[in-house]
């Protein structure tokens, strides 16, 4: 039997998004209180009947949700032009060797914009 779990993780950042046209709001520093939804999918466990320990994936995301939260994300190397679309793409990578299962990363910025990345396969 596959399944589909969620860990959901919230952190505060501020950034500006270097790229859009001049005058954008975007364009000067700000912050969000992100949601960082992790998607995971697999077989069940036969014994234990998950598909992964929750406190594992909390466990393996932590130096990462340390490197971003209460930081200017800018700053992180691989974020200069830190969007939701490409944080999702860069906490996926960065997940993906240590979380096999991981099947998508989604960035909630805002509680009415969400971008989710899920890689070409």
């Amino acid at each position: 039997m596959s399944c589909r779990i969620t860990k959901s993780f919230t952190l505060d950042a501020a950034h500006w998004l270097p790229e859009v046209p001049v005058g954008h709001k975007c364009g000067r520093m700000h912050g969000h209180t992100y949601i960082i939804v992790l998607g995971l999918e697999g077989a069940l466990d036969p014994k234990l009947g998950w598909v992964q320990d929750y406190g594992e994936i909390t466990r393996i995301f932590a130096p990462v949700y340390s490197e971003l939260d209460h930081h200017c994300l800018n700053e992180i190397e691989g974020l200069d032009n830190p969007t939701a679309e490409v944080m999702a793409r860069w906490i996926f990578d960065r997940l993906k060797k240590q979380l096999p299962l991981l099947a998508d990363v989604t960035v909630c910025e805002t509680p009415t914009t969400t971008a989710v990345y899920r890689p070409d396969n």
